[in-house]
């Protein structure tokens, strides 16, 4: 990560604009303090992407306190996305290629005066879809089907700054893809598993089990107990082990393991795999629409 921050900082000079990516469920959570420093640089739009999976359209009021709060934090350009919906092309097309001419053409270009292309450099932590809104701005732009750079379900893989992708025509516009990059240090657990939860950590590093249980965690305090009935439990619980245990045996996620006492195989829940569907569920929105950032 430290590798992909220096490669932004010096392709700065050939960019025109930074499209910051975030996910919408913690919209103050993981946003990185060095890249703050590198938006002051340029014109700035932030997307709050995977809005489908928050509860914003059951409160309006949530949406707005969010966004004055990052008003505060020096963020003016703010739209709240879903890449996957179909009514991404009209924001592409009405909303956000319109605001990032207007910025670029408002203010000093420097060593890029007189340039009628547009560079701009797409950034974000890892596991929010930058390249995926690459994807569908060429797809949309270009008329060209397929990929024009990787997406996956799991956190980094974009690897390194790439080469610069057309996406658009009169004028053209070229977008920069960079890989996810995380803060040096988190400021407090609770920021760190909340970036766990959202899947903008790999989930080995802390834990399949360990984010079930902070996922479990939240729910219970926040009253929020759609995964009794969505995994059939009898009641909501407190302890991570006795639901995905459940979880294990319902869905045949067993193990064949020895012994250590009798020395012989016996058959136990597998909780990791269980840990993983319970994880699943969460981050597709099956178990609720939510916001984990509701009280910073």
């Amino acid at each position: 990560m430290q590798t992909g921050l220096l490669q932004i900082q010096a392709k700065l000079k050939k960019i025109d604009c930074i499209i910051e990516i975030h996910d919408a469920r913690i919209p103050f959570s993981g946003r990185n303090t060095r890249l703050r420093d590198f938006i002051k640089l340029r014109p700035h739009i932030l997307l709050l992407n995977k809005v489908d999976l928050t509860d914003f359209g059951n409160n309006i009021e949530k949406q707005k306190r969010i966004e004055a709060r990052l008003k505060l934090d020096g963020v003016d350009n703010v739209f709240f996305t879903s890449f996957h919906h179909i009514q991404c092309n009209s924001f592409l097309n009405s909303e956000l290629l319109p605001l990032s001419k207007d910025l670029v053409q408002s203010r000093p270009r420097y060593q890029r005066e007189g340039a009628e292309d547009f560079n701009m450099l797409v950034i974000g932590v890892p596991n929010v879809g930058k390249s995926t809104f690459i994807n569908a701005l060429r797809n949309n732009q270009m008329y060209r089907k397929g990929k024009a750079t990787t997406v996956g379900a799991k956190a980094g893989v974009t690897r390194s700054v790439l080469n610069k992708i057309k996406v658009g025509l009169n004028p053209a516009i070229y977008l920069i893809d960079t890989p996810g990059i995380l803060p040096p240090q988190v400021s407090t657990l609770e920021v760190g598993m909340r970036l766990a939860a959202c899947a903008c950590v790999p989930d080995h590093i802390v834990g399949e089990v360990n984010i079930a249980d902070y996922v479990l965690y939240w729910l219970n305090s926040r009253e929020k107990f759609h995964y009794v009935k969505y995994f059939s439990l009898n009641e909501a619980s407190d302890n991570i082990l006795h639901v995905l245990s459940k979880i294990a045996i319902d869905n045949r996620m067993i193990t064949k393991v020895k012994s250590v006492v009798t020395n012989e195989y016996v058959y136990r829940p597998n909780n990791v795999s269980a840990a993983h569907l319970f994880l699943s569920a969460f981050r597709e929105g099956k178990l609720g629409l939510f916001v984990l950032d509701d009280d910073l």
